[in-house]
């Protein structure tokens, strides 16, 4: 199942990206300035990189100096890889990681528009990053370790790329309480960033068990429903029936098409019209140093 959750994230965030989703559209500008991001930080960059898919603003926070390098895990569009370039500056490099063909086109075309030339997107997974052992000063992501269905894995892999002393400034979904089983069973939940989360305490040991000390996971005090603010997201229906052998409803098609939007969140939107997820989940900011 972990498979089939894996090409379902791609084949969903691959369609955002071959979309025409940007900051050029109030509600993908709208999400983006409720998770923390300035309006001049969105004007700063290629309106491509911003598609309202962000829970966070990770390089607001990671402390990032002029020289160092940075790795971005998942990053889709290529928007904190955009705005840490500029904070590392000629003499240190912005990697993205992305396993989507369509984001990370879109992340490159937007590159070359900027003219950034300390700017690197890699295809790969999470849990098996293509960087060398001990060559990343500071690790970043944006609402894409809750979608990892190995995340210890994905916490020793930051931990094998991450030089002595190298720290972890992270922005994701947690849960606050467990999901009732309806939402913890749906697929399109798990794509929209809730059924794969796991609780804040289970965060904070499945980074320390991959060596990390001074592990801090804070509530951001965000409300998850921003994610309607995109135009064209609501009003998807209900998942389709389970597959035969499947505990997961897993959406073979879009049950909308709106003309501008993503049925990423607009799952998510739907299942919000039915449970309060700020109850159940929490925008986080997430912490840690490697020894």
């Amino acid at each position: 199942m972990s498979d089939a959750i894996r090409d379902l994230v791609r084949e969903k965030y691959g369609a955002i990206g071959a979309g025409g989703l940007s900051s050029r559209h109030d509600g993908a500008r709208a999400v983006a300035e409720a998770f923390g991001y300035t309006a001049e930080e969105l004007a700063s960059i290629p309106a491509e990189a911003n598609m309202g898919l962000s829970c966070g603003n990770p390089t607001a926070t990671a402390g990032l100096r002029p020289g160092e390098v940075v790795v971005d895990l998942g990053s889709g569009g290529g928007l904190d890889v955009f705005l840490a370039a500029r904070k590392v500056g000629p003499t240190g490099r912005a990697i993205g990681v992305d396993m989507t063909p369509a984001m990370l086109e879109r992340a490159r075309a937007g590159a070359a528009k900027a003219g950034l030339s300390n700017v690197e997107f890699l295809e790969g997974t999470l849990d098996a990053l293509p960087l060398p052992d001990a060559s990343v000063d500071c690790v970043i992501s944006n609402c894409v370790i809750n979608l990892a269905t190995d995340k210890p894995a994905v916490f020793r892999e930051i931990a094998r790329v991450l030089r002595p002393g190298g720290r972890v400034a992270v922005s994701d979904i947690a849960l606050r309480k467990p999901l009732p089983p309806e939402l913890a069973a749906d697929a399109m939940a798990y794509v929209g960033c809730i059924a794969g989360a796991v609780p804040i305490a289970e965060y904070v040991e499945g980074l320390e068990a991959a060596g990390f000390r001074d592990v801090a996971v804070v509530d951001g005090g965000k409300d998850l429903n921003a994610y309607a603010l995109v135009e064209g997201q609501a009003g998807c229906c209900a998942p389709a029936a389970p597959a035969a052998g499947s505990s997961l409803n897993v959406v073979e098609e879009a049950c909308c098409s709106p003309a501008v939007g993503n049925d990423v969140h607009g799952g998510f939107v739907e299942l919000a019209s039915r449970y309060d997820l700020n109850e159940y989940a929490a925008s986080v900011q997430v912490y840690a140093i490697k020894p």
